[in-house]
């Protein structure tokens, strides 16, 4: 008789819980309504963003804009390339010394081991000291000094853009790397919620079996899925943290700095045509950039090779003085005891004849010329393969996000009529475990597709040499 009450209590249980999920599934779709399609821009409520555990005790919060500025303040590898463009404006202020006259200065002794005489008269010391100077003003030395010149600059504007090169990098290294973080508390989230249904599943497979309404194997097998679960948790939160670290790698931050790296996945439009974006490429990529100027740098090469044809014409003024003692402030060997002596002049040096070596060395600069020229269409013709290929990235993850979203809302409708069919004992556990397995791969498709969108974004953005560190569309 006991026995009989405790079944037909839980009869009524089953019965009350059935009738309930009806009358809930009645009150949100009303007889005869459509839902509505979800927008993009709503297709990520259908998971859960998450919120760190850490935020509340960081020491800072950083959105992705302020992680891209604060990382260009700080990362080395930026404060590296900037050192290397003042060495090269350096470089530049030095070539350009060299249209100056050089000055050059001696000041030395000589002892000389007889006493130079002349028919027996003394013609200069057997100590003597000498200072001299030389003023040489190079003319013209066939345009290598020009050519030199508008190299150094060229080779400036390079390192000019290998600068903006490796900003744009780390901008994508960071803006990856928050982005997949983002991402991994999205899915430390979903997992968690998904911890919390297999627990309540648990739940209710134990006040089942307690009554003898189901088997301990479902039990077991409930147990097993949640420990799966768990263990699938603790792995997802360990890479948060190892994403975390690598981000304040990127910052330049202590690596255990605890900071709330704020922000969420969401759908940005993009509008920009194929065209447009190799357009905006051609002008803005720093790889172009420097492939430009090496190919004329190249060409200031073959003036530089070419300037051995051509005579050095430098117009010479030299001065010297000598005489017996340090001060060398006289000379009675020379006329009035003036140790002075001076003259200008103009010097022409022509190598006429090198065997070859100029003619090759020339041909060699212009060959050189030609496969940088090629190289230059190379990258281009990659330039071009790269965007086309992050837009296709970029619409492939923008369609799995519309699928995603449904799929989301397939698994979770599919979770709560398996659990209401469990309940009123029409259904086995399979199934429901079955439904919970398949709700937990929608939402992790669904994250998925949301970071891969805003990170082919990101690329995208850094393929057309253009700096966005807001990831901003409009």
């Amino acid at each position: 008789m006991k026995r009989n009450v405790t079944f037909l209590l839980v009869l009524i249980f089953m019965l009350t819980s059935v009738s309930f999920a009806c009358a809930q599934e009645q009150g949100e779709r009303p007889s005869g309504e459509i839902k509505a399609p979800v927008s993009m821009e709503e297709a990520t409520t259908q998971v859960p963003q998450a919120v760190p555990d850490e935020a509340k005790d960081a020491e800072m919060t950083l959105t992705l804009e302020e992680c891209v500025k604060l990382g260009l303040q700080q990362n080395p590898s930026i404060i590296a390339a900037r050192k290397n463009l003042l060495a090269a404006e350096s470089d530049v202020k030095r070539q350009r010394g060299a249209f100056g006259a050089p000055v050059k200065t001696t000041y030395g002794y000589t002892h000389n081991g007889d006493q130079p005489t002349l028919g027996g008269v003394n013609t200069d010391y057997q100590d003597k000291w000498a200072f001299t100077v030389n003023v040489s003003q190079p003319i013209f030395k066939g345009f290598e000094l020009l050519s030199k010149y508008q190299k150094t600059k060229l080779q400036r504007a390079s390192t000019e853009a290998s600068l903006y090169n490796a900003e744009l990098t780390l901008i994508s290294n960071i803006q990856t790397s928050f982005l997949t973080l983002l991402q991994g508390r999205m899915e430390v989230k979903s997992k968690q919620d998904s911890v919390a249904r297999l627990q309540s599943q648990l739940d209710v497979i134990k006040a089942f079996y307690q009554v003898g309404l189901r088997p301990r194997v479902d039990v077991l097998q409930a147990e097993v899925e949640l420990a799966t679960a768990e263990q699938n948790l603790l792995i997802a939160k360990n890479t948060v943290d190892s994403r975390s670290a690598r981000l304040n790698t990127l910052l330049n931050l202590p690596i255990e700095k605890v900071v709330d790296y704020s922000g969420e996945l969401t759908y940005l439009p993009f509008s920009m045509t194929l065209d447009q974006c190799i357009a905006k490429a051609d002008k803005g990529r720093p790889d172009l950039k420097i492939a430009r100027k090496s190919v004329e740098i190249a060409e200031e090469d073959v003036t530089i090779a070419e300037s051995g044809y051509y005579p050095d014409v430098t117009a010479d003024f030299n001065y010297s003085s000598a005489g017996g003692d340090p001060s060398v402030s006289t000379n009675k060997y020379n006329d009035h005891n003036d140790p002075d002596t001076w003259n200008v002049g103009a010097n022409l040096n022509w190598e006429v004849f090198s065997w070859g070596q100029t003619y090759y060395d020339a041909r060699r600069a212009e060959d050189n010329v030609k496969k940088i020229k090629a190289e230059f269409d190379n990258t281009r013709l990659e330039a071009s393969y790269e965007i086309k290929d992050q837009l296709l990235s970029l619409k492939a993850a923008a369609d799995r996000i519309g699928v995603g979203r449904k799929s989301v809302e397939a698994g979770r409708e599919g979770y709560r009529m398996a659990m209401a069919r469990y309940q009123a004992q029409v259904s086995t556990n399979n199934e429901v475990l079955d439904a919970q397995s398949r709700l937990s791969d929608s939402e992790a498709q669904l994250i998925q597709a949301l970071s891969d969108y805003q990170v082919a974004l990101a690329k995208l953005y850094v393929a057309m040499g253009d700096m966005n560190p807001s990831l901003q569309t409009n």
